[in-house]
């Protein structure tokens, strides 16, 4: 009898098939000294009990990232470890803090399946939800996976395709009890630019670059308990290389936009994302910023603002993005869509 796992294929899914993922995590202060210094994360609110405290807040809690990044390597084994791409995220929320101490799971339910044309492969599609020891919801997210078929003759699923809000609206943005930015200390943060400095269509070079080093990114991923092949194997791609997985891409191009959006201090959606092209050891990450929309909120002295994040390996300064047909520019890593609370 085989004890071994060798990970879900495409026809090991069904619809509204329920997953629940090992292990659970207890989450300590020591990860959070691990993200900063893997990135170079600033935000005042992850960073100083006092500013939290400042704002309303307990203490500082962990990284929305961090969390994330918890939450999303719990699914790995069940979900991608067969995966050839993870192709997107969707309405995404965070729904209270993670702070230290606190022991987080994940949950994954099937919600759209879609062989590919070649036989060889399909989309899954699954909602996921991040629950603390109390089985509070801290974090729930769709994303939708490319896998591999165990066998290639298996009959196709009945196509089932989600359909998944383009934003999350603003209405539906959850904040934290107590936040209140109405004594918010911009020196401390950082920046001086409040919610109201930020105009719509407004485009930001975040100027510095970090070069991917082939040791970090092993190390964060190992940190998120992520077990996809495609980042740790490299007889597991043709090119002999290993993929930096696309949470590192996303926490790196975030550490960067604090300089011009410091005070972007929480997110608190993810309204889509994209890995456009894959990110190796070697490449050096940039980042610019768009301001898409912003929402007043009914917290006090807390504005929304929705932000395009893109990480690029080329020129931030070029905002490159997509071609005339669509096609995203070579050089662009990542294109996210996120909510993020700032001070009026």
């Amino acid at each position: 009898m085989t004890k071994t796992n060798p990970g879900r294929f495409f026809e090991d899914y069904r619809i509204g098939q329920v997953i629940r993922h090992a292990v659970p995590r207890t989450v300590a202060e020591g990860e959070r000294a691990l993200y900063h210094a893997l990135y170079p994360a600033r935000h005042a609110l992850y960073s100083s009990d006092e500013f939290a405290s400042n704002c309303g807040l307990e203490s500082s809690p962990m990284d929305d990232l961090l969390a994330f990044h918890i939450v999303f390597g719990k699914t790995v084994p069940d979900v991608s470890l067969n995966a050839v791409a993870n192709l997107g995220y969707a309405q995404g929320r965070w729904l209270a803090p993670v702070w230290p101490g606190d022991t987080l799971r994940s949950e994954s339910q099937v919600i759209g399946l879609k062989q590919n044309s070649n036989g060889k492969s399909g989309v899954v599609w699954v909602r996921t939800e991040g629950l603390n020891q109390m089985e509070e919801p801290v974090l729930d997210y769709v994303r939708w996976v490319m896998v591999r078929k165990r066998d290639p003759d298996a009959p196709a699923p009945e196509t089932v395709v989600p359909d998944l809000a383009p934003v999350v609206m603003p209405e539906d943005l959850v904040f934290p009890e107590g936040l209140d930015f109405s004594d918010y200390d911009f020196d401390l943060a950082g920046e001086p630019h409040r919610w109201g400095d930020y105009q719509l269509g407004e485009k930001i070079d975040h100027v510095d670059g970090v070069t991917i080093e082939e040791a970090e990114h092993m190390l964060a991923t190992r940190l998120w308990q992520n077990t996809a092949k495609v980042h740790f194997d490299a007889t597991n791609r043709e090119d002999g290389r290993r993929l930096i997985y696309g949470g590192h891409v996303i926490s790196m191009a975030r550490a960067l936009s604090f300089n011009g959006l410091a005070n972007a201090q929480m997110i608190v959606a993810l309204n889509g994302g994209t890995h456009a092209n894959p990110c190796f050891a070697g490449d050096t990450v940039r980042a610019w910023s768009e301001v898409l929309d912003k929402a007043e909120t009914p917290a006090p002295g807390v504005g929304a603002i929705r932000l395009r994040l893109v990480a690029t390996k080329g020129d931030s300064g070029a905002f490159r993005l997509k071609d005339a047909e669509g096609r995203y520019h070579p050089d662009v890593l990542l294109d996210l869509d996120y909510w993020a609370l700032m001070p009026v």
